[in-house]
């Protein structure tokens, strides 16, 4: 961990793991991840490994957010759902990659952690839920992207249809342990399998459609 102790140094990392979008890697840079992470977290916070939160639940890697958001290919006008809040940190992310960006997590105190951080980060344009991410957000859909940080055996079928024509999903799929990270993008006949990016252990997705 010697020497990387800064947003910088882990933007270094995460180019040097091949993520090569500027706007993601701009996004990295600026963002102190320090701010997200828990306290007795915050020395380690510039290394790009998982940290532990709240629940027994995991922050994901730097680099796998960062590929997972490059492969949907954001340009700053989307509207995006992304399911599970955890430390709010990839939420930050995203919010700088687009528009507008409604995040839903099922624990409460976890999600109201994760505002605090975004508001104190100065940003504004997340919509901060609790509930069953399984089931998305249908208030505020159609999305044009839709990213889950929680692993699945199959995509949910109310992301599918929250999800508007031409609209990317990239998740975590397969059993426990043995997921693969995949982008899929939803075309006439339904999601169709655009890449698959890494292998990954990912908590499991809860509730009624997972």
């Amino acid at each position: 961990m010697t020497g990387v102790s800064s947003a910088e140094d882990l933007a270094r990392a995460v180019r040097a793991k091949g993520v090569r979008d500027e706007r993601v890697l701009d996004a990295l840079r600026r963002l102190p991840r320090a701010a997200f992470v828990p306290a007795e977290r915050a020395g380690s916070a510039y290394v790009d490994e998982p940290v532990p939160i709240t629940h027994d639940q995991t922050s994901t890697q730097p680099w796998l957010s960062a590929r997972m958001f490059e492969a949907l290919e954001l340009s700053g006008t989307e509207r995006v759902l992304e399911v599970g809040t955890g430390s709010g940190f990839a939420t930050a992310l995203l919010a700088q990659l687009a528009s507008e960006v409604v995040t839903i997590d099922r624990w409460q105190d976890m999600v109201e952690r994760a505002e605090r951080a975004l508001a104190e980060q100065g940003v504004r344009n997340v919509t901060a839920l609790v509930g069953d991410g399984s089931a998305g957000a249908p208030d505020h859909a159609p999305f044009d992207a839709i990213a889950v940080s929680a692993a699945c055996p199959h995509v949910p079928a109310p992301l599918a249809e929250q999800l508007r024509p031409g609209g990317r999903i990239v998740l975590p799929i397969g059993p426990s342990g043995q997921e693969q990270v995949t982008l899929l993008e939803r075309n006439d006949g339904g999601l169709v399998t655009r890449e698959t990016i890494a292998p990954a252990r990912f908590v499991r997705l809860q509730g009624r459609h997972a």
